[in-house]
C-alpha cells in the first residue's frame, strides 16, 4: 500500500486578510525608519521631480520653441530646455542608483532581524511544540518563508512610498494641464481595483497552499536523510522515491495555480491602461481640433500617462507581491503567536545553589488529554541520593525526569526542589542545575572539545580534558588525529556509539549539575565499556542528586533507592536487596532479565 501525506502540523489560515498583520510585519521596519525617510526624500526630490518635470519641459519645446503659434521658433530656448532635461535625467539617474543600492541594504537588515527573532522565539518554546511539528516544517519557515519576503522588504518598501507619491503627483498635474482629460482618464482605475480585488482572497490562498506543500517536502526531506540508513536497509529506496515525487507533482500543481491567478493582475492593468490611452487619444484629438489644448500638452498627457501607468503597475505587483508575502507571514506569525507550554513567571524565584532534594506531591501528566502517562504519584528524595526509575516501555519513566526538568509541566500536583515549585524559578536557573544524558546522544559539527564545552562554555581546556579522562573518554580522543580538536561530523556519525555516550558523560560531569539524570545512558554501550566506565559513574553520581532510568541490573543495583512504575503508577520501592526479598515487579523483572542472560 502507498504511503499518505501524514504531515498534519500545517493547514490553512482561513482568516480574512488583515491589515494588522501587514502593519505587524512592517514593524521589522522600524528600527530603520530614518534610513526609509532618507532614501524616500532623496528619491522625491531629485528622482521624482525630474520625473515630473520632464515632460512638461518637453510641451514647453514643442509649443514654445519648436512649433509655436507665431511660427517663428527659438533655438536659443530649445539648447536650454534639452540642457535642462539632461541634468534632470543624469539626477533621477543618480536618485534611483542610491534608491536601489540603499533599499538591498535595509531588506537584507530587516530579513536578518525577522530571521533572527523567529528563531530565538522558538529556541524558546517547549517540547511539546515540537513533539507536533516535523523538523522539516520547522525549518522552511525560518529558511523558505523568511526567504519569500525578500522582495517586499528589499523593492516593496520605498518603491511603494514613491509609486505613490508619483501617481498623487501625476494626477494633480493631469486635472491641471486639462481637468476634463485628465478627469476621463482617471476615473478608469476605480474600475481596475474593483476587478483585482475579487481576486485577492484566491491568490493569498494559492500561495498558502503552496508554502504547506513546500513545508511538507522539507519535512519528507528532513525525514529520508535523518533515516536513510532504515530506508537502504529494506530496500524501500523504490517507494521512497515514489512517494517524493507525489509529493512534488502536488507541489508544482499548487504553483502553477497559484502563479496562473497571480498572473491575472497584468492583463487587469493593460487592459485598464488600454482603455485610458484610447480615451487620451479620442477626446484629447477633439481638444486640440476644438482649441481647448495644444499639441504640446497633447504630448505631455501622452507622457504623464504612460508614466501613470507604471506606477500603478508596479503597485498592482506590489499587492501582489504583499499578497504572496502574506501567505508566508501569516505563517511566521502563527509560529511567533506559539506560546511556551512551560511558561515562565515574570518574575521568578533565583536558584542560586541547589541542593537536590527533590519531592513529587500528587503528580499527574499526560501526553495527550486522554492518555495519563503518570497517576498520583508521590516521591520525596533527599539530597545527593541516586533513585533508579525501572519498569517497562511506557511505565511513565522518562516522564518523570521530563517533569523535574521542566520540559513539560504536571497537569495535576507539583514538582518541588529543596521545596521550590519547579514552576515558580526561571527555566534557565533550574537546568543549569540540572545535568541529563540521554540513549540518543546529540553530537553537533564541531570539535570534541566544543562538544564536551558545550554544557560550560567558560570551562577551560584542562577542565575539559579532566572531565574526559573522569569518565573513560581521554584514551579514545588522544588516540584521534586531532585529539580535543577533532571535527566532528553531524550528530557525530565518524564516532561509534559508544564514543559519542562517554562524550556525552564527560559533558555532563563539567556543567558540574547537582542534579544528575541518566535516561537509559548506558543502553548503548558494550558491557566491556560499561564496566570501564563504573568507576567514572561513581564520580559522576557522587554527591549529586540522581536519576538513572535504566534496565541494565549492572546500572541499577546500587542505587540507594528503586522506584518500580507500572501504567504510570508506582507500584514498588526500596532498595535492590529489599525489593528482591519478596515477590513483585521489580523481582519479575531482575529473574527474567537473568533467564535472557543464561539463555
Amino acid at each position: 500500500m502507498s504511503r499518505q501525506f501524514v504531515y498534519q502540523d500545517d493547514e490553512l489560515i482561513e482568516k480574512p486578510f488583515n491589515w494588522k498583520q501587514v502593519g505587524r510585519l512592517f514593524s521589522f521596519v522600524a528600527p530603520y525608519k530614518s534610513a526609509v525617510a532618507r532614501v524616500v526624500v532623496i528619491m522625491l526630490a531629485f528622482g521624482m521631480l525630474s520625473r515630473l518635470a520632464i515632460p512638461y519641459f518637453m510641451s514647453v519645446a514643442i509649443d514654445k520653441a519648436i512649433h509655436p503659434k507665431d511660427g517663428n521658433g527659438d533655438f536659443g530656448m530649445l539648447t536650454w530646455i534639452v540642457v535642462a532635461m539632461l541634468v534632470l535625467y543624469g539626477t533621477r539617474w543618480w536618485a534611483q542608483r542610491y534608491t536601489i543600492q540603499q533599499t538591498n541594504v535595509i531588506g537584507q537588515k530587516v530579513i536578518f532581524d525577522l530571521r533572527a527573532a523567529l528563531f530565538k522565539h522558538i529556541q524558546s518554546l517547549s517540547f511539546r511544540f515540537f513533539d507536533k511539528r516535523p523538523a522539516g516544517s520547522v525549518l522552511v519557515r525560518v529558511t523558505n518563508d523568511v526567504n519569500s519576503l525578500q522582495d517586499l522588504f528589499t523593492n516593496g518598501v520605498v518603491n511603494s512610498a514613491i509609486d505613490i507619491v508619483q501617481l498623487i503627483g501625476i494626477t494633480v498635474i493631469l486635472l491641471v494641464l486639462q481637468p476634463s482629460l485628465g478627469l476621463a482618464i482617471i476615473i478608469t482605475v476605480p474600475l481596475m481595483f474593483l476587478v483585482s480585488t475579487s481576486l485577492r482572497k484566491k491568490i493569498r490562498m494559492a500561495w498558502q497552499v503552496v508554502r504547506i506543500k513546500q513545508s511538507r517536502i522539507n519535512a519528507h526531506l528532513n525525514e529520508s536523510i535523518q533515516g536513510i540508513r532504515v530506508t537502504q536497509a529494506f530496500a524501500q529506496e523504490k517507494e521512497n522515491i515514489g512517494f517524493f515525487d507525489r509529493m512534488n507533482a502536488s507541489n508544482i500543481r499548487s504553483w502553477n495555480r497559484a502563479s496562473a491567478l497571480n498572473q491575472l493582475f497584468g492583463p487587469v492593468i493593460e487592459v485598464t491602461s488600454a482603455v485610458g490611452t484610447l480615451i487620451l487619444l479620442l477626446y484629447g484629438t477633439h481638444l486640440i481640433q476644438s482649441g481647448a489644448m495644444t499639441v504640446g500638452v497633447l504630448f505631455a498627457f501622452i507622457t504623464y500617462v504612460g508614466s501613470f501607468w507604471e506606477p500603478i503597475t508596479r503597485l498592482g505587483n506590489m499587492y501582489s507581491q504583499l499578497l504572496i508575502s502574506m501567505s508566508s507571514a501569516e505563517r511566521i506569525f502563527e509560529f511567533f503567536d506559539e506560546k511556551p507550554a512551560v511558561p515562565e513567571k515574570e518574575k521568578p524565584t533565583a536558584l542560586t545553589q541547589l541542593k537536590g532534594e527533590v519531592r513529587l506531591d500528587g503528580v499527574s501528566f499526560g501526553y495527550e488529554a486522554d492518555r495519563q502517562a503518570l497517576k498520583g504519584i508521590d516521591l520525596d528524595i533527599k539530597a545527593g541520593t541516586s533513585v533508579a526509575l525501572v519498569g517497562h516501555t511506557g511505565s511513565g519513566k522518562s516522564t518523570i525526569v521530563n517533569l523535574i526538568c521542566r520540559f513539560y509541566d504536571a497537569t495535576e500536583g507539583r514538582v518541588l526542589l529543596d521545596g521550590i515549585d519547579v514552576r515558580d524559578v526561571s527555566i534557565a536557573g533550574l537546568r543549569s542545575q540540572i545535568g541529563i544524558v540521554l540513549q540518543d546522544t546529540f553530537i553537533f559539527s564541531g570539535t570534541i572539545r566544543d562538544n564536551i564545552r558545550y554544557g560550560r562554555p567558560d570551562a577551560s581546556d584542562a577542565e575539559v580534558e579532566a572531565a574526559a579522562r573522569s569518565v573513560r573518554a581521554h584514551d579514545f580522543i588522544v588516540d584521534l588525529p586531532g585529539g580535543y580538536d577533532t571535527e566532528v561530523e553531524e550528530r557525530g556519525n565518524a564516532l561509534s556509539v559508544g564514543q559519542r555516550q562517554l562524550i556525552s558523560f564527560a559533558r555532563a560531569l563539567l556543567a558540574d549539575p547537582r542534579i544528575l539524570v541518566l535516561d537509559e545512558a548506558t543502553a548503548s554501550i558494550d558491557t566491556e565499556t560499561e564496566l570501564r566506565i563504573q568507576d567514572a559513574l561513581a564520580t559522576l553520581l557522587h554527591g549529586r542528586t540522581s536519576f538513572i532510568v535504566a534496565h541494565r541490573l549492572s546500572t541499577i543495583r546500587h542505587a540507594d533507592m528503586i522506584v518500580v512504575l507500572d501504567h504510570g503508577e508506582i507500584v514498588e520501592t526500596g532498595n535492590h536487596e529489599q525489593l528482591m526479598k519478596r515477590p513483585g515487579h521489580y523481582r519479575n523483572l531482575v529473574d527474567a532479565q537473568y533467564r535472557y542472560l543464561s539463555a
